[in-house]
């Protein structure tokens, strides 16, 4: 049974370091949660260092000028630590070739390739493919890229995913992430390596930015991960061994009873029981 605290500053004496997921903890797409920067203002100024965690498909230095361009409190954080990031660190190892067939959104997504030291070409022409997301997630479903994919898993091509998550809302309108073209390509055989969140590679990146930012190495029982996510935040902090606060008043917000600030304790414990999860607590939104 996962414990549903009122505030961070309920448990934050117990650790160190906080990995904050971003996409429906910090904000909603468009703003910020005035109550998530406060507490995580209020974390950083106890002596804990905030890394956000975020499954975003582009690197640190596109994460930050987004939120800058949200007008979000730069104080409200230590460091950064991406799925993009990491991605672009295994493009830029060579593991995926020099000639890469890329998926996402144009223009949105060109950061991540900057100093990835590879090239976009067609698909017939590709080593791999590097998927950011979906072109157009404002009209588009997976199912449009279904003949796509089928021809990719026909040529055996390796299916980069920069962003695991399957959707994530945008204030009120919930969009396909990068996540589910992966899970679609693995469907038709293909093979996916998937960065970021619930994935090992995301945690192990997150802690050597903590090690970087604070000056030391901070052990795994003074790591609080935190997130609206259960397939991702959730299953990831656990399969890690790292203590975790679900916020069901994101993507679960609907599971989870009227107040989106208060999650019903009998529904929450259903959603949990259904997913086979159970993080060790649970707040309604990040305060």
């Amino acid at each position: 049974m996962s414990e549903i605290i009122s505030s961070l500053a309920d448990v934050s004496d117990r650790y160190d370091a906080v990995l904050c997921d971003v996409w429906g903890c910090f904000h909603n797409g468009v703003r910020p949660y005035q109550a998530a920067v406060d507490a995580l203002k209020a974390f950083r100024a106890s002596g804990g260092c905030a890394v956000l965690l975020t499954n975003a498909p582009r690197p640190e230095e596109a994460v930050r000028k987004q939120l800058r361009a949200m007008n979000a409190d730069e104080d409200a954080w230590d460091a950064i630590a991406s799925s993009g990031g990491a991605a672009r660190a295994s493009v830029r190892n060579g593991d995926w070739g020099k000639k890469v067939y890329h998926i996402g959104t144009p223009g949105r997504d060109d950061a991540f390739f900057e100093g990835a030291g590879v090239e976009k070409v067609r698909m017939e022409d590709a080593d791999s493919i590097v998927c950011t997301g979906l072109r157009d997630d404002r009209s588009e479903t997976p199912a449009d890229y279904n003949d796509e994919l089928a021809e990719a898993a026909l040529r055996r091509f390796k299916f980069l995913c920069a962003n695991p998550d399957l959707v994530v809302d945008v204030d009120d309108q919930r969009l396909y992430c990068a996540g589910s073209l992966a899970m679609l390509y693995r469907e038709k055989g293909g093979d996916v390596t998937e960065y970021g969140k619930p994935h090992p590679q995301i945690y192990d990146y997150a802690k050597q930015v903590i090690t970087n930012t604070s000056g030391k190495a901070v052990s795994d029982d003074r790591i609080l991960c935190i997130g609206d996510g259960i397939l991702t935040d959730v299953k990831g902090a656990i399969g890690e061994g790292l203590d975790c606060l679900f916020v069901s008043g994101g993507l679960a917000a609907e599971d989870c009873g009227p107040d989106v600030e208060n999650p019903d304790a009998e529904l929450l414990d259903k959603y949990l029981a259904a997913h086979q999860l159970s993080p060790r607590y649970t707040i309604g939104r990040l305060r």
